[in-house]
C-alpha cells in the first residue's frame, strides 16, 4: 500500500551526451509502496532515466533524490550508504557465473554487512524461499533457466532489504508463463515489504498488471503521468475516438495498443524520409543540409 512517503524525487531532469540530448525536463516522485512502470519506444531514454537514478550517469542539470537525499553532489562514500538501500534487477539477471545461486545472494551480505556466515546463510535461504528458489541455492546459473536466473537476480537485490527496487525489463526474453510469475513476486515484494517499485518495461501486459502509476516517455520528454486507470482508459478507447485526443494521447493510445497507424509511425516515416534525402544519418539531429552537397 503505497503513503505519502516520497522515495525517489525527480526534478526538471536532463541528460545529454555531447550534442544529442537525450532527457529533457523530466519531473517525477515514486511513493513508498507503489510501483510506478516507466515505459516508451525504443530510444526513448527509459533505460538512461534508470541509470541516472541509480547513479550511473551523472544528469546535465536538474536532481534526483533517493531517500531524501540528493544524489547529485554526494561523495562516493556516502552514496555507497544509499545504494546500500536499493536493489537492482538487471535484465539478464547478471549473476556471477563461478558463483552458486546462493552464494551470488549471500555476495553483498558478505561485502556490506558484519554478519556472522551462519546468519547470512539463514538470510539467503530466506531470500532464496521469497522467490521460489531454496532448493536450487547450491546450482551454478548454468544449470538453471532464464526465468530462474531472473528470479535468483530479484532474490540478490533483495538481499539487504531494499527500500527502492529498480526493474530493468523484467520480463524480456521470458515465456508468458514465467513472466507472469515474476509480475506475481513484484506484486507480492512491493505489498509485503513496502517497497517502491521502478520497473522500465516496453511488455504492455506486464505493466497494466504491476503497476500503480505509470509514466510514458517520448523523445526523451515525459508525456504523460498518470495511474495505471487513467492509461487503461485511453487504451480502451473505441477507434472512432481517438481524433478527439490531444496528439500526446494520440501517441500514449498507439504505444499501448501496438497499433501500426498512427502519430509514432507518422512521424519515424517523415524521419526516415528526411534521413534519406538529406543524407542524414540515423540519430543525429541537424537539420542542416550538408555543406556543398554536390563535391566530393
Amino acid at each position: 500500500m503505497a503513503t505519502d512517503e516520497v522515495r525517489v524525487s525527480i526534478r526538471g531532469l536532463s541528460k545529454a551526451f555531447g550534442t544529442q540530448t537525450v532527457l529533457s525536463g523530466v519531473d517525477l516522485d515514486a511513493l513508498a509502496g507503489e510501483t510506478v512502470v516507466i515505459m516508451g519506444g525504443s530510444g526513448c531514454g527509459k533505460t538512461t532515466l534508470l541509470r541516472l537514478m541509480i547513479g550511473s550517469h551523472t544528469p546535465t542539470t536538474g536532481s534526483i533524490s533517493l531517500l531524501g537525499r540528493d544524489i547529485g553532489g554526494l561523495e562516493p562514500e556516502s552514496f555507497d550508504e544509499i545504494r546500500k538501500q536499493f536493489g537492482i534487477l538487471f535484465q539478464s539477471g547478471a549473476l556471477f557465473q563461478s558463483m552458486t545461486v546462493g552464494e551470488n545472494v549471500a555476495l553483498p551480505l558478505k561485502e556490506h554487512t558484519d554478519l556472522a556466515p551462519e546468519v547470512i546463510e539463514m538470510v539467503v535461504k530466506m531470500k532464496l524461499e521469497l522467490v521460489g528458489l531454496r532448493q536450487h541455492a547450491n546450482k551454478l546459473p548454468s544449470q538453471i533457466s532464464g526465468g530462474m536466473m531472473k528470479r535468483a537476480g530479484l532474490a540478490r537485490a533483495m538481499a539487504m532489504d531494499p527500500k527502492i527496487l529498480f526493474y530493468d525489463e523484467p520480463s524480456a526474453g521470458l515465456d508468458p508463463v514465467t513472466s507472469a510469475e515474476i509480475d506475481q513476486l513484484i506484486l507480492e515484494l512491493t505489498r509485503t515489504f513496502g517497497v517502491t517499485s521502478i520497473v522500465v518495461t516496453h511488455e504492455m501486459d506486464s505493466a497494466f498488471t504491476i503497476a500503480d502509476r505509470m509514466v510514458m516517455l517520448d523523445g526523451g520528454r515525459v508525456l504523460k503521468v498518470g495511474p495505471r486507470a487513467e492509461f487503461d482508459a485511453i487504451r480502451r478507447l473505441p477507434k472512432e475516438a481517438v481524433d478527439a485526443l490531444s496528439e500526446d494521447d494520440q501517441i500514449v493510445r498507439q504505444f499501448l495498443c501496438g497499433a501500426a497507424e498512427g502519430p509514432i509511425t507518422r512521424r519515424r516515416s517523415a524521419a526516415d524520409y528526411r534521413e534519406d534525402l538529406l543524407g542524414i544519418e540515423a540519430g543525429d539531429d541537424s537539420t542542416q543540409v550538408p555543406n556543398n552537397p554536390g563535391r566530393k
